[in-house]
């Protein structure tokens, strides 16, 4: 498929996702937000097109605890019950559409991998 028709597409079914998710996207930040407080998101920087860095959006599913020294403590640690939910389900990745609308990421892949 040309670009232009892919990027329709995106817009097209991202749109349509949010606007018919959008209860299971309130209900899913109302639970991070009980479950875990503020931020909501979690935001990562990843390479997008052509290496450019856009940051990537995902409702959190850990906690920010670190031990005495200041460092996170271990990822199993951290993991909260929602969390594992929202894994589970990939209820984690709803707010990447929102990257999607701005053209940040395709759903047709590839995946955004980290930037190291």
């Amino acid at each position: 498929m040309n670009q232009p028709g892919k990027r329709l597409l995106d817009v097209t079914i991202a749109m349509t996702a949010l606007v018919l998710l959008c209860p299971v996207i309130a209900i899913a930040a109302m639970g991070v937000a009980i479950c875990m407080g503020k931020p909501v998101l979690f935001r990562q920087t990843r390479p997008g097109l052509r290496g450019e860095p856009f940051t990537c959006l995902k409702f959190r599913t850990m906690t920010d605890d670190r031990d005495a020294a200041g460092n996170h403590k271990p990822d199993g640690e951290r993991m909260t019950w929602l969390g594992r939910c929202l894994r589970k389900a990939s209820l984690d990745e709803l707010p990447q559409l929102w990257n999607v609308l701005r053209g940040d990421m395709s759903l047709g892949g590839p995946r955004p991998l980290l930037m190291e």
